[in-house]
């Protein structure tokens, strides 16, 4: 048996980027095992699903969600630590990585498929990587771009009325990053910390590189551009230096973004799960989004930071409270009760499949 883990994923992925870059970091060994029909085959029969990335540890388990595994990570393998140790910046931390990775994953998917050149690219290489049967490459590249533009655009409200929106999240969130990158290489200081993993999800594997979205970060964030490439490369031996004292003001522009869109998201998503229902709407800084997909997963999110919040020491905790509050973020984070996710009732999470009963064997 190999003492390696396995990481099922794409090259292409938006997860498995993020995920890779933090292994790498942590230089913890892995071997890259590609998506296709034989391991989605494996992955639906181990882990009850074909999600990606998926972790295949060398004992049998497998795990999958990237921020949970990280967390796992961490625990296992606790040096150089990511998560701050002082309170208030592990839990801001938490937060800033949660709102990267999870609202940035419309405009990521947006230019990835509703621009001709980036989704005539992509599907081609999506079709090259994991769609291995044996019909013309031009088919199922068509079928490719014509399934995920109507599952991850249309399907996830990017619409005429939303355009713009969608788009002003990504210039955003270039214009936050680029101002922290001039005065120091990540978003705490010397070193990464989970919140740069948050943001490297969309920022590496397809902002950087879909066509479209590189050349806008090219020309609007050379700074952002330069951090991508230099996380990747980044290794904890030779990855030295300070985190910077508390939160620093340059983070203000990202929490009020996050306080006055991406948490109100999760609240309006929160609803449409408490309703039993399938789709929902959400009002988001005056636009109106329509037939959003209800997401089980972005419940459980927001549980998650509330509990991450609650295990806060009181004097960390009421500091935290403050930022919180001068951001706009407070009232939307503890804005509903009894969420009530049932996502992971079993408290099995990041690991899946018929070996969960693993998890706490050490």
């Amino acid at each position: 048996m190999s003492n390696r883990l396995k990481v099922h994923g794409a090259v292409v992925s938006y997860y498995t980027g993020k995920l890779e870059g933090y292994l790498r970091y942590k230089e913890i060994p892995y071997e890259f095992v590609p998506y296709g029909p034989a391991s989605q085959r494996r992955l639906r029969r181990e882990t009850g699903a074909s999600q990606m990335p998926a972790v295949e540890l060398p004992d049998g388990r497998f795990m999958t969600d990237t921020t949970p595994m990280i967390d796992w990570f961490e625990s296992e393998y606790p040096l150089p630590a990511v998560i701050p140790p002082d309170p208030l910046q592990g839990f801001m931390s938490r937060l800033v990585e949660d709102y990267a990775e999870e609202w940035l994953w419309r405009p990521a998917m947006h230019f990835r498929w509703s621009y001709r050149k980036d989704a005539s690219l992509l599907s081609g290489r999506i079709a090259d990587e994991i769609m291995r049967i044996p019909i013309p490459r031009f088919l199922k590249s068509f079928a490719m771009r014509r399934r995920q533009h109507g599952g991850w655009v249309r399907g996830d409200g990017v619409t005429r009325e939303t355009w713009d929106h969608v788009e002003g999240c990504y210039f955003k969130a270039l214009d936050q990053l680029e101002a922290i990158f001039a005065v120091r290489p990540y978003l705490l200081g010397a070193v990464p910390t989970l919140a740069d993993f948050g943001f490297f999800a969309s920022m590496f594997r397809h902002f950087s590189q879909d066509p479209t979205p590189a050349d806008i970060m090219r020309e609007r964030a050379p700074g952002v551009f330069a951090w991508q490439a230099r996380l990747w490369n980044a290794r904890g031996s030779r990855t030295q230096g300070e985190l910077v004292r508390g939160i620093p003001e340059d983070w203000s522009p990202i929490l009020r973004e996050l306080g006055s869109a991406y948490l109100p998201y999760l609240c309006a998503n929160a609803l449409g799960w408490k309703a039993g229902e399938r789709r929902h709407d959400a009002e988001i800084q005056g636009v109106h989004y329509r037939d959003l997909p209800v997401s089980q997963y972005r419940v459980w999110c927001l549980e998650r930071l509330r509990a991450h919040y609650e295990a806060l020491p009181e004097a960390p905790k009421k500091e935290t409270r403050n930022l919180l509050e001068a951001h706009g973020c407070w009232e939307p984070l503890f804005r509903l009760r009894d969420l009530n996710s049932r996502y992971d009732e079993a408290g099995a999470v990041p690991f899946r499949g018929r070996n969960v009963h693993y998890q706490n064997a050490r």
